[in-house]
């Protein structure tokens, strides 16, 4: 598999053996979570992409987004990065650690953090922090916002696009942190927003035990999520006291619990040593699952027949779900599979046409059987729904190259440089692209529009 590493300035791939892990990482410029920054090189972070836990968080925010009034237009997405953190840089993201993930004890208390999140983005808390930043809504402009975060993390005005973009040391240090008024609002809202989706709002005083007692820690000691989410004795008491005053009776959903068990255990099968998933499968919510978690355990232990048994049985007992499908065709792909890989990504697409990760999935096999053109349409269909996949504008950026088309290879390779923050690279390809495509065509477009975003980088 593929870790694309992330550090203050820009991204650096390095190809781990695939025996190792079986997730798809792509990176999107995260350099907005390097909460630790100190004169020695930054540490690297990743994003985990990974459609079966995407739709699995998808799944447990839906009703609470949809009580927050923001529907199915944020997405949740994951940081590799073992702290206990959570926050938003836009309108249409909520960032989950997976250390807070894996150290959550069920879909109520993730919920709850959904809901605080979902709170400061439909409260408006971000919106006057986007006036001073732009708009995230391309692959430069969420780049160039990121490598901006980035500064506000670390403390360090200097870092990413802080100078760049003409902003202070003061906005740049204050970017993530949120006041006490606001942290107050999202509090009562999100336990509004709980009640509205039938979640249990013990969930919100579970989450509030686990950081309870960090704010007496060292700075340094402290989770992320309580130097940029202040958590005041009072505010606890106060916010306990709204979620037993809002509390429903009966117990936790059994479909939110399966979901979370489903994503925080093929997670925790990636994270943790095989012998501890090995140890722990008897915790899976329901047979697939352990199924699922021992087919990774396997195939990370490079046991390719084992491991290729248990995806098939957990594909028997759900036979239309595209993400164990897909799942197979990663363990198939890794292993040099490639017509299985193929025949189990294209079934994941078919069952998930709509996911731009299967989809990329899809891409990326044919491109390995060199089927140029059809890789080529399958990509750019992954690209147009979602932009934010590196990965695939890696894949498509190689693809095009592939068929001599140069002007779009360089299209995709400016955009995935955008995307890292790496304007100054973006810029280059994007001009060559100008200069090779037809002016006013959809690529020309893009190419102009990561020049104009260079240009604006450097005033």
């Amino acid at each position: 598999m593929v870790f694309l590493s992330v550090n203050a300035m820009m991204f650096v791939p390095s190809f781990i053996p695939a025996s190792t892990r079986l997730r798809s990482f792509v990176a999107i410029c995260l350099a907005a979570l390097l909460f630790v920054i100190t004169m020695s090189p930054a540490r690297a972070v990743t994003l985990i992409r990974d459609p079966d836990i995407e739709y699995s968080l998808g799944r447990l925010a839906a009703p609470i987004l949809a009580a927050a009034g923001l529907g199915n237009t944020v997405r949740i997405l994951v940081v590799d990065d073992n702290k206990l953190n959570a926050f938003v840089v836009d309108n249409n993201h909520i960032f989950l650690h997976s250390g807070l993930i894996l150290k959550t004890d069920s879909a109520a208390m993730l919920q709850a953090v959904i809901a605080h999140e979902a709170a400061h983005i439909a409260n408006g808390h971000i919106t006057r922090r986007m006036q001073n930043l732009g708009s995230a809504r391309t692959a430069a402009g969420l780049g160039t916002i990121l490598a901006a975060v980035a500064g506000a993390a670390s403390g360090n005005a200097q870092l990413g696009a802080g100078v760049a973009l003409g902003l202070n040391s003061s906005i740049t240090r204050n970017f993530l942190a949120h006041t006490r008024a606001e942290e107050a609002s999202a509090d009562q809202s999100a336990l509004r927003y709980m009640k509205a989706a039938r979640v249990n709002t013990q969930g919100a005083i579970d989450i509030f035990e686990l950081f309870e007692g960090q704010e007496l820690l060292n700075t340094s000691r402290q989770d992320p999520y309580v130097r940029s989410h202040p958590l005041t004795r009072d505010r606890i008491r106060a916010a306990k006291a709204g979620a037993k005053a809002l509390a429903h009776d009966g117990d936790d959903d059994a479909s939110a619990q399966y979901w979370f068990g489903r994503a925080k255990g093929k997670l925790s099968a990636f994270e943790r040593p095989p012998k501890w998933t090995k140890r722990t499968l008897k915790t899976s919510p329901s047979k697939d699952v352990r199924l699922m978690r021992e087919a990774i355990m396997y195939h990370r232990e490079a046991k390719k027949s084992q491991a290729a048994k248990a995806i098939d049985q957990a594909i028997s007992l759900r036979p239309k779900d595209p993400y164990l499908y897909e799942l197979k065709g990663q363990i198939l792909i890794e292993s040099r599979n490639l017509d299985g890989a193929l025949r189990a990504y294209k079934r994941a697409a078919d069952l998930a046409p709509n996911n731009s990760l299967t989809l990329g999935g899809y891409g990326r096999a044919l491109l390995a059987k060199k089927r140029y053109k059809e890789a080529r349409a399958v990509l750019e269909k992954a690209r147009n729904i979602d932009f934010r996949d590196a990965r695939i504008l890696r894949d498509l950026g190689a693809t095009y190259a592939a068929l001599g088309n140069r002007g779009m290879a360089a299209v995709a390779t400016a955009e995935r440089y955008a995307l890292q923050g790496r304007m100054k690279d973006a810029a280059i390809q994007a001009k060559r692209a100008v200069g090779l495509l037809p002016v006013g065509s959809s690529g020309w477009r893009r190419a102009d529009d990561i020049l104009l975003a260079a240009k604006r980088a450097k005033q």
